[in-house]
């Protein structure tokens, strides 16, 4: 997994509307990268829903805010609409990013091993540089945990 001080892994991925979005592109801003394993399951739903809550708050200060998982451009747009989320999730299909920020990881649950997403925030000052980084999310409270986390960053 990728550690604070690193620089972030750059990527170009596709959003929920089909439009791509370059880590490049968002140099000089703080963005927050959010990696959860499933659209439409309980805890991405309500972590999705906690980040769309105080998407406005993130922007005050300056920060974009994406959420992004193996699933298609196409599960995205339902689970935006579904949901109302008004985070833009982005598309890894290949898992190339996933792999890249270190978050595709063996997983077992109830003794079964399969490959996935652990859930996973990083937070990217302008500069491109990892500052602050969550594993093995818990859901609750998480995005007020790491809205907090931005503003004493950002001062």
């Amino acid at each position: 997994m990728v550690e604070i001080g690193q620089k972030a892994p750059g990527f170009c991925l596709s959003n929920q509307d089909e439009e791509e979005i370059c880590l490049r592109d968002l140099a000089g801003g703080w963005v927050v990268l959010y990696f959860y394993p499933r659209d439409n399951t309980p805890g991405c739903t309500t972590e999705a829903l906690d980040f769309s809550a105080l998407v406005d708050e993130f922007a005050s200060i300056g920060a974009a805010v994406f959420g992004i998982s193996p699933d298609s451009v196409v599960r995205h747009r339902n689970f935006i609409t579904k949901k109302g989320i008004k985070i833009p999730l982005l598309a890894d299909e290949d898992k190339s990013v996933c792999e890249a920020y270190g978050v595709w990881q063996l997983k077992k649950n109830y003794g079964r091993e399969y490959m996935g997403v652990v859930r996973s925030t990083f937070i990217i000052d302008p500069s491109g540089d990892i500052v602050a980084k969550w594993d093995r999310v818990r859901v609750k409270g998480h995005a007020q945990t790491v809205l907090e986390e931005l503003k004493r960053l950002v001062g």
